[in-house]
């Protein structure tokens, strides 16, 4: 597997239709007309995707308030993000890309450094979305630590 191909700004947001943490599904299409933080993270209840999680958590209401919604995606099944979500107190949803197809479509899976080896798996990545459902950022190869805030900053939030 080669370097996934990297979405930039304008292009239009791959669709997505996936089971929740709660069950349900979420759509991208149902989030259409409003702007969107879609963030990819490798697995939930691991050190980092948890210290994301609660930084978006916690930056949630002023995030919200600028008109964003949050949504996580992960690799992992419904049932560990429904763990998760309880565990952490998550208030905003996380899909469950089990296939890893969408991941694969924002180029957010696929070949990646890892302590210094090649290796091949979900590369922590955040994608705004505007109201159009068209890529207004694409971060790739974000932190966990660290970004929330800088993300806010870019945002003109903080």
């Amino acid at each position: 597997m080669t370097a996934p191909d990297r979405l930039s700004p304008g292009d239009p947001a791959p669709e997505f239709s996936l089971a929740t943490d709660t069950g349900d599904t979420l759509s991208l299409t149902d989030l259409r007309g409003r702007k969107v933080v879609l963030y990819a993270y490798p697995a939930a209840m691991t050190p980092g995707c948890t210290k994301q999680a609660c930084d978006f958590r916690d930056s949630l209401a002023s995030l919200q308030a600028a008109g964003y919604e949050v949504v996580g995606i992960s690799p992992d099944k419904p049932e560990k993000l429904a763990k998760f979500r309880e565990r952490d107190a998550i208030t905003f949803p996380l899909v469950a890309d089990t296939d890893r197809s969408v991941l694969a479509a924002y180029g957010a899976y696929g070949e990646k450094q890892s302590y210094g080896r090649t290796v091949t798996g979900v590369i922590r990545s955040t994608f705004v979305i505007d109201e159009d459902g068209r890529i207004e950022r694409a971060l790739y190869n974000v932190k966990a630590t660290g970004h929330v805030a800088k993300l806010r900053r870019d945002l003109g939030l903080d």
